[in-house]
């Protein structure tokens, strides 16, 4: 059964159990890669220049254990440790060559690769799980926080954005992801430029685009609206973009976002896709780079699965977690999913 956006309305239809519609195939995604992989190794990973990248190269092995602790905890899909991957950035501090570098980000996903084969083997009788390969923002590489505000949209070439972009891509799609996380965006124009991307030289593969966005409840990080640039960046390529919508953000933001969304949109919905953060704020003016002095208000949470039946009832049809979710926020994420659905069975 494929998730939805992928395949044909009819191939979706045909997996569904007896009774059930296709409006409960949810799809449950994994949590904060560093986040879990902090339970994994010892070497502080915020504050790195290259984040949990790192580990790609110095510990293969707690990769391959982060992710499968995310396949055990009931996610669906699990996403490459990628989001901070640079060619360049691996030459400068990994002190490899850009083919190596290169062949790193193809390694990300051969050890997600290897996680599913795992997880298979310990449980033959599961759906088999996806792959899909992290694609970060340019701002990412700047290690200064821009991808949560879209500063660099207003200084950075959109043709420098996409070279950038374009090798980390073939990397991913050469290692066989099952399809892409075009993820934490935070203005339209990248958004647009990589929707684009996709259409022009990646036909055959299928990606989500998830955004970053302001505190307002209603605009991308850059201060667009958010809406409207969804809307758009979908209508560029709905055959190939199975879901849009917003990560790595407080969860109290996501209702008014997505709110209406589709409203007037009843032959073209726009699949829908939520993965927030704990909820947590990440001062990025703090010097210290343990974790604990970098992420603050943890007392204030709602935990993330509380909101969790109201964005299936807002349609969301992919859900789990971002930075600061643990393998055991996913069960918790499950569990509420299965909860929904029982409730809504025809």
């Amino acid at each position: 059964m494929a998730p939805p956006g992928i395949g044909s309305s009819a191939e979706r239809r045909s997996g569904l159990p007896e009774g059930t519609s296709e409006r409960q195939n949810i799809v449950v995604l994994d949590g904060g890669f560093a986040t879990q992989l902090s339970c994994h190794v010892s070497t502080p990973i915020d504050g790195d220049v290259l984040w949990s990248a790192r580990f790609l190269a110095s510990d293969p092995e707690a990769v391959i254990d982060t992710h499968i602790d995310f396949l055990r905890a009931g996610a669906d899909v699990i996403i490459t440790n990628t989001y901070q991957a640079d060619i360049d950035l691996f030459v400068q501090h990994l002190h490899v060559t850009k083919e190596e570098a290169y062949n790193l980000i193809k390694e990300a996903g051969k050890m997600a690769h290897t996680a599913v084969e795992r997880f298979m083997e310990e449980f033959p009788n599961a759906k088999k799980p996806l792959v899909v390969g992290s694609v970060g923002p340019y701002g990412a590489s700047l290690h200064d926080g821009s991808e949560y505000d879209g500063s660099y949209a207003a200084t950075t070439p959109i043709t420098t954005m996409k070279e950038w972009h374009i090798p980390r891509i073939n990397a991913l799609v050469e290692a066989g992801v099952d399809l892409l996380a075009i993820e934490t965006i935070p203005c339209r124009a990248e958004a647009e430029m990589l929707v684009k991307l996709l259409k022009e030289k990646y036909p055959q593969t299928k990606a989500w685009l998830s955004f970053s966005v302001s505190q307002d409840g209603k605009s991308t990080a850059y201060g667009e609206p958010f809406q409207d640039t969804a809307r758009a960046c979908y209508d560029l390529n709905p055959e190939q973009i199975v879901a849009v919508g917003v990560n790595c953000t407080a969860p109290r933001l996501i209702e008014s976002l997505i709110s209406g969304i589709n409203s007037n949109r009843p032959n073209n919905p726009i699949p829908l896709i939520v993965y927030p953060n704990s909820g947590e704020s990440y001062n990025v003016e703090m010097g210290d780079d343990s974790a604990s002095f970098r992420w603050i208000n943890r007392d204030k949470c709602e935990p993330v699965e509380t909101y969790i039946a109201k964005w299936l009832d807002l349609g969301v049809t992919w859900v789990g977690g971002c930075c600061r979710t643990y393998a055991i926020d996913v069960t918790r994420i499950r569990r509420e999913v299965e909860k929904w659905k029982q409730g809504h069975r025809c």
